[in-house]
């Protein structure tokens, strides 16, 4: 079956020339290579590249929308997922720069709807996910009610928030990725701005930098012309559209294409928006209050792989995958957009990414590690423990109430009529399930009081026993 590729060669200019970068010659067909499972039957992906600020790849497989056989091309707008992060952080970082806030301002003195949590939570820690909050979206899925499946606004994330009792850890203590934070930046600019965020954005950044089909997703129901539908494949089965119905942003909701990635990325060598001082500041890395220093500095990701610097974020949303690299040295960069739950962007950037810098590249010696291995179920307690756990547990923080039933001799969470999680065995009084690690809290009499619920983005959720 013949592969859906489309090619454009496009060049701009970049207002300061930074020094000549050898352009290394990479033949078309290997890039193809690393997209063609892409076809006409299937979604697919769109890659740019540019070197020395000037693009030399922008290609597309696949189909934008398979409904109406419309192809993928590098005009196709997609949804870059938490790419987006570092477009919240220039946003804040230019009201910083107008004198309107500081980065370390407290969050409270703009959002009062976030609680006191006693030690300062400021806006720096919110942007280097240092805060402590726990993920909304996290919160939501616990309670059955994921991102995706409702219509969520930012007024829904600020009533979740309000509703916190505790953070994940103190801030600036520890590091857990959050989206909480950015959404609550969006906020704020909105807030110190007097604009929508959305259109703030578009003013001081989308249009200076001549990103003609960026924009965010600030409203799902608007029509967007020349956007990629978003497809997934629950259980391996064919493709199903899988749309973020949403309107918060800020933490993602970027609509953009790989052409306007790559302005985006050089304006960190010939700034149009922002001083270089301040994208010096965007890309220093945070350290905790101990002094270890971190990979993550406002809205991006700094590490040194294969003995080259990259400054980079990766995003996903619903069916959307996207990935972002920018080599500073090499002055190169990769921008991967697509439209399949299953387009493994990351993957495919990393492999772009190592075409074009092979004369830079220290030998892989030790390829890519793999996953850990999983924990494995222990043997089931007697039943008579487990009849000590069951009960109703409620988080008044989720909203949500969680009954532990025994069902086959085995114990099990009802969430709500046709919604049952399953419980492994970790250990006593321990469990792992659907919503991560849940332990049964007893007091000091040994009585079943509560249960807690941890995961990466939300480390102790407690349900006090009804």
């Amino acid at each position: 079956m013949l592969h859906r590729v489309t090619i454009v060669s496009v060049a701009w200019l970049v207002g300061v020339q930074a020094p000549a970068v050898a352009q290394p010659q990479v033949p078309t067909k290997t890039v193809d290579a690393i997209f063609s499972r892409w076809n006409n039957t299937t979604p697919g992906c769109a890659v740019g590249v540019a070197v020395g600020g000037t693009p030399t790849l922008l290609r597309a497989y696949g189909m934008a929308d398979l409904e109406h056989d419309v192809p993928n091309t590098p005009d196709t707008i997609f949804e870059a997922g938490s790419v987006a992060k570092q477009f919240t952080a220039m946003a804040v970082l230019l009201l910083a720069g107008d004198g309107r806030l500081s980065l370390d301002d407290p969050a409270r003195t703009y959002v009062p709807e976030l609680p006191d949590y006693g030690p300062p939570l400021t806006i720096r820690h919110m942007l280097t996910h240092t805060s402590g909050l726990r993920d909304w979206g996290s919160v939501a899925a616990i309670a059955g009610a994921p991102r995706t499946t409702r219509a969520y606004t930012h007024d829904h994330v600020l009533d979740i928030v309000s509703r916190q009792k505790a953070l994940n850890f103190p801030p600036g203590t520890n590091w857990s990725y959050s989206n909480t934070g950015f959404n609550l930046a969006a906020i704020i600019v909105s807030r110190v701005s007097g604009m929508s965020f959305a259109e703030f954005s578009q003013r001081r950044i989308f249009t200076p930098l001549g990103m003609t089909r960026t924009a965010w997703r600030d409203d799902h129901r608007r029509i967007v012309k020349g956007r990629a539908t978003a497809y997934a494949t629950p259980g391996g089965s064919s493709y199903r559209i899988e749309m973020p119905f949403e309107n918060v942003h800020g933490n993602g909701g970027l609509l953009t294409t790989v052409g306007d990635l790559l302005k985006w990325n050089e304006n960190f060598v010939a700034p149009k928006v922002g001083t270089r001082a301040l994208l010096a500041e965007m890309q220093r890395v945070a350290r905790l209050a101990d002094g270890r220093e971190l990979d993550y500095a406002l809205g991006l990701y700094a590490r040194t792989e294969g003995g080259v610097r990259n400054v980079f974020h990766s995003g996903s949303t619903a069916g959307y995958r996207a990935h972002l690299n920018r080599f500073p040295e090499a002055h190169t960069s990769v921008a991967v957009l697509c439209n399949a739950s299953d387009g493994q962007a990351t993957d495919a950037a990393a492999r772009v990414s190592r075409l074009y810098l092979a004369d830079r590249l220290a030998p892989n010696s030790g390829g890519v590690p793999g996953d850990p291995a999983g924990e494995r179920d222990a043997p089931w307690p007697p039943l008579a423990s487990l009849r000590e756990l069951s009960g109703d547990y409620r988080s008044d923080e989720a909203e949500v109430t969680l009954t532990a039933v025994i069902e086959k001799n085995e114990l099990v969470l009802k969430r709500r009529p046709g919604d049952t999680l399953r419980l492994g065995p970790r250990g006593r009084d321990a469990f792992q399930s659907a919503i991560g690690r849940v332990t049964f809290l007893r007091n000091a009499a040994g009585a079943v009081v509560g249960l807690s619920v941890r995961q990466d983005r939300v480390w102790d959720l407690r349900f006090e026993r009804r």
